[in-house]
């Protein structure tokens, strides 16, 4: 049979670690995660790791195998997630990648083009910048230079907001046209599989996810790392609300309150960039046995 990648995505909260779970045991294969922060060993309640039950099932790659201290991005996710998947297309016919991190999928499936170094005198006028003007400055020249990512970016992460600007002043071209273009070839076919759901039962899936987080102890993963907080890694829904709270700007149950209000526009952010792939074919959580369908009738095509 073909060698056969099966991309699951969709927006957080929608339940793709059980339905990864389930489709790969049924092919009897393994699990490459797409999540850019899941990949961090210091993170595990505020990323909805899967378990240790969880990982019994089906055998993942890149959870918790990197550092907060370590730099990670999309371009050296490309590079990794292809060894990996190198390795195991040598054994298996087909793959999963699953995740819901917009770049890390584009990486894997499309490719990414070299970023050129960074110009230390522009990344230098950038963050004096905000110290000046502060960071919606910044945004506003992200957007009239590169209105394509800005849609997309965090726009509350600066580190993210600087380096895209300088990648721009310093080509003079988009950051986001060394993502992706051209794709490049893969020695392996995709399928691209979405899940979704009706905006109040998506909705509640994440706040009732975010009440187990703090049932489980989110509150103290995040105050364990809190002096590392400068860190880019951490810089992330889930975290920063409570280093938030620790620094008194905010109350407990606000913090609490913006972690839901923060997940649910995330959801929103990944689904408008989700929904620009003609590739991927929808279906809900529920259907897990008619995905499986899908793709044996696709793979079997090939």
């Amino acid at each position: 049979m073909p060698k056969t990648l099966i991309v699951l995505t969709g927006p957080t909260g929608i339940g793709k670690t059980s339905v990864g779970i389930q489709i790969a045991t049924h092919f009897n294969t393994e699990i490459v995660s797409s999540d850019s922060r899941q990949i961090y060993r210091e993170l595990n309640i505020g990323t909805a790791a899967p378990g240790k039950n969880e990982l019994a099932l089906a055998k993942h790659h890149l959870i918790h195998s990197h550092s907060i201290h370590e730099i990670f991005n999309a371009s050296k996710f490309e590079k990794v997630a292809l060894e990996i998947l190198g390795k195991l297309f040598e054994k298996k016919s087909i793959v999963l990648l699953v995740g819901g991190s917009m770049l890390y999928i584009d990486a894997v499936c499309k490719g990414i083009d070299k970023m050129p170094d960074a110009d230390p005198e522009i990344r230098e006028d950038l963050k004096n910048q905000i110290k000046k003007s502060g960071i919606e400055s910044l945004r506003l020249q992200l957007k009239k230079l590169d209105p394509d990512y800005y849609k997309i970016v965090d726009l509350k992460n600066p580190n993210r907001i600087i380096h895209a600007l300088e990648i721009c002043l310093m080509t003079g071209k988009p950051y986001s046209s060394f993502r992706s273009n051209p794709q490049k070839k893969r020695p392996f076919s995709i399928i691209k599989i979405g899940l979704n759901c009706k905006r109040d039962e998506l909705h509640r899936r994440i706040n009732s996810r975010v009440d187990t987080m703090i049932e489980s102890g989110l509150e103290n993963e995040a105050f364990k790392i809190y002096h590392q907080k400068h860190l880019n890694a951490l810089n992330t829904v889930g975290y920063r609300e409570w280093f938030a709270h620790f620094d008194k700007e905010i109350s407990r149950e606000k913090a609490i309150e913006l972690i839901k209000r923060n997940s649910r526009r995330y959801a929103r952010k990944q689904l408008t960039w989700f929904r620009k792939d003609t590739d991927i074919n929808w279906f809900e959580p529920g259907q897990t046995d008619q995905i499986i369908q899908f793709i044996e009738n696709n793979t079997t095509r090939k």
